[in-house]
């Protein structure tokens, strides 16, 4: 970096949880609706009205908590974290603390060669995951106009995980960032949809000379994109690293990003501790969690992502950014093994999966789920593909296209729109001496040395054959013919 400083930064990352209900109460949890209309005297926090805690939400934690390797406590306890904003209907957040029901862990990510050089990866640690409820939302609309609060979201589920200042760039931010993201949706303890806000983060970023202590930390709020992660801090870091520059010194604050205008803006000065004014939570008692339980959960536990990341590229030979992308998504991942195993060639069903498919998801903005497309039949067309009934192009431009329409099975649409291959030796012999036959100018050239010119001859044979003649069969009669091997 320049000047010699270096950045340290530590996420917060926030993780709605995906149970029925939220928190402390049995209203639904969800997204969207009606105003208020999810909503009861234990999240509006109206007096006398108590709290219980949602066991799934625990389970959930447990899940996070042995995924990295953390510690689950076998006594956590809850408190309360005063601060007013309209929103928060209690004037207070009950969040856990001083001990959280996950302490420790970490994730293993890419270092930045940019800040590292060749280090090779990074192991980010975590310092504790602990659960929470989230406030409600405000809205402000134009200028003149009333805001609003919608309390919905008020007592929705949260898991805070609490990275450790592990992060030296953007870059390493972002993935550290995708990793859990990748993580938590493999577990199936959230949906990640970051639009909505059941995935963000909040970036605590400070920037010193490397080797001395920890420089004024900046946090920026609430961000819920990668993109945005990555070019906020970018920001901030290149601000800081500005001001200290010229020997100016800056105050701990909370900043917020405006992606418009493409720079963070200071928000107010940062809380310290004693500012929550926090307290044991008088309804709940400590959160008590047995080897048994936790047993149970272990039990239970989905094959994590980097396992089996390692997994689709032995088996199926694959490269890691292969098997990687494959798992973008559990869906997509599941998508995929299910289209292997009908065509038996997990190779090709990348190509297929990474290829046409990906990109008929991003033409219509659309995730797998929502192909049309059954892994059965993708499989099958793949198959048909390997054995040459149809070519490649075939498939591509009329098959899979009919599969997308609704038209049938692969079979079905080979058969009644007659597209099989001709794949008869004789017949294909036969047309491909009349290519050449067709064309003695160039044949002669050929045999004057513009080998080059072999392409031609495979091509006038396969626009011939109108595309449905093997193309493995044309390679070698044209090989035979031109070598004066041919019958």
């Amino acid at each position: 970096m320049d000047g010699g400083f270096e950045a340290v930064i530590g996420l917060e990352v926030h993780v709605q949880l995906t149970t029925r209900s939220k928190m402390f109460c049995a209203c639904a949890n969800g997204y969207g609706g009606e105003p208020n209309a999810r909503t009861c005297p234990v999240c509006l926090g109206l007096p006398g009205a108590l709290p219980v805690l949602n066991g799934e939400a625990v389970r959930a934690a447990i899940r996070l908590g042995l995924a990295v390797g953390g510690d689950v406590s076998p006594c956590s306890t809850f408190y309360r974290k005063q601060y007013v904003y309209p929103d928060l209907p209690k004037g207070y957040q009950i969040t856990q603390g001083p001990v959280a029901i996950v302490e420790g862990g970490h994730v293993t990510l890419p270092g930045d060669p940019a800040v590292r050089g060749a280090e090779g990866r990074v192991r980010a640690g975590i310092v504790r995951a602990h659960l929470e409820e989230d406030a409600g939302k405000s809205t402000h609309p134009a200028k003149g106009a009333r805001s609003s609060v919608d309390l919905n979201r008020a007592g929705v589920p949260l898991l805070e995980i609490v990275g450790a200042p592990d992060l030296r760039s953007a870059q390493e931010a972002s993935d550290y960032l995708k990793a859990l993201h990748r993580l938590v949706t493999f577990l199936g303890i959230c949906d990640g949809n970051l639009e909505e806000g059941s995935f963000r983060c909040d970036a605590n970023v400070s920037v010193r000379r490397a080797g001395e202590p920890l420089g004024t930390r900046v946090e920026v709020k609430n961000l819920n994109s990668f993109r945005f992660v990555r070019q906020a801090l970018d920001y901030e870091i290149a601000r800081q690293t500005a001001l200290l520059g010229r020997g100016e010194r800056f105050t701990q604050e909370t900043r917020g990003w405006d992606a418009d205008k493409g720079e963070t803006r200071s928000q107010r000065s940062k809380e310290a501790d004693q500012d929550y004014r926090y307290f044991p939570e008088p309804d709940l008692p400590p959160l008590r969690v047995t080897e048994a339980e936790i047993a149970r959960v272990r039990e239970s536990m989905p094959e994590l992502p980097e396992a089996r990341q390692e997994r689709l590229r032995t088996t199926h030979g694959l490269t890691d950014y292969e098997a990687g992308m494959l798992l973008q998504t559990p869906e997509f991942g599941a998508f995929f093994e299910a289209v292997a195993g009908a065509c038996g060639n997990g190779k090709l069903a990348a190509n297929w999966l990474l290829g046409e498919v990906s990109r008929t998801l991003n033409d219509r903005g659309c995730a797998i789920q929502d192909l049309g497309v059954t892994p059965q039949h993708l499989g099958e067309l793949i198959a048909i593909v390997e054995r040459g009934v149809i070519n490649l192009k075939t498939a591509k431009e009329v098959v899979y296209p009919g599969l997308l329409a609704g038209d049938g099975a692969p079979a079905e649409q080979v058969k009644a729109k007659g597209l099989a291959q001709v794949t008869d030796r004789t017949a294909i012999e036969a047309l491909v001496r009349g290519v050449l036959e067709a064309h003695g100018e160039q044949l002669e050239a050929y045999r004057g040395g513009k080998v080059m010119l072999r392409g031609f001859f495979v091509g006038q044979a396969m626009k011939a054959g109108k595309g449905q003649v093997d193309p493995r069969t044309v390679n070698d009669v044209v090989d035979e013919l031109l070598e004066g091997k041919g019958r």
